[in-house]
């Protein structure tokens, strides 16, 4: 692992989501960013390995934008909690347009972890944090998806068994209904 490539790409992924230039506490997220940078995403439905592929392909995007090179252990490594949700936020605005950080910002509330700005992050928001992330990495949300990233009024499914991709559909269907 590339500790200085690490940061480098953690600053440019917080600069798709946030100023990385605002100093004010109550505003920023950095703390969040960097935890939801060290969990990791892993799927056990079909198919998600697709979401985990489009938050791993913003590394290639990130080594292009900055004429950077890296190890292959580093290009291969798991899909991390941000670079997913960032992923996620690419997804929606494709389509239903909007901005992806505002995107990411909605995934964010959804998960209700918006008000853990750098001000009020501390070991009890690292845990809330950690029990948001491990409820949408291990689908222990309830059936009508509450609790993960897609909550629906009407659920056609177990939103616990069925892969992101058509979670984020149904999501939209709603919004837009």
């Amino acid at each position: 692992m590339d500790v200085l490539l690490d940061e480098e790409y953690l600053t440019w992924l917080y600069s798709q989501i946030g100023s990385v230039k605002l100093r004010n506490r109550s505003k920023s997220h950095w703390s969040l960013a960097r935890q939801l940078f060290k969990k990791e995403f892993v799927w056990f439905v079909p198919n998600d390995d697709n979401r985990v592929e489009d938050g791993r392909d913003l590394r290639f995007e990130f080594l292009v934008a900055n004429g950077l090179t890296a190890e292959e252990e580093w290009l291969s490594m798991g899909c991390s909690m941000l670079e997913l949700l960032i992923g996620l936020a690419r997804r929606l605005t494709f389509e239903m347009e909007g901005e992806p950080r505002v995107w990411f910002w909605h995934l964010i509330e959804t998960l209700d972890l918006f008000q853990y700005n750098d001000r009020v992050y501390d070991a009890m928001a690292e845990e809330k944090i950690d029990e948001a992330l491990n409820r949408v990495i291990f689908r222990t949300y309830e059936a009508d998806g509450r609790g993960g990233l897609f909550p629906l009024r009407r659920p056609p499914a177990d939103q616990r068994e069925v892969e992101l991709w058509y979670q984020l559909s149904a999501y939209l269907l709603e919004l837009t209904a």
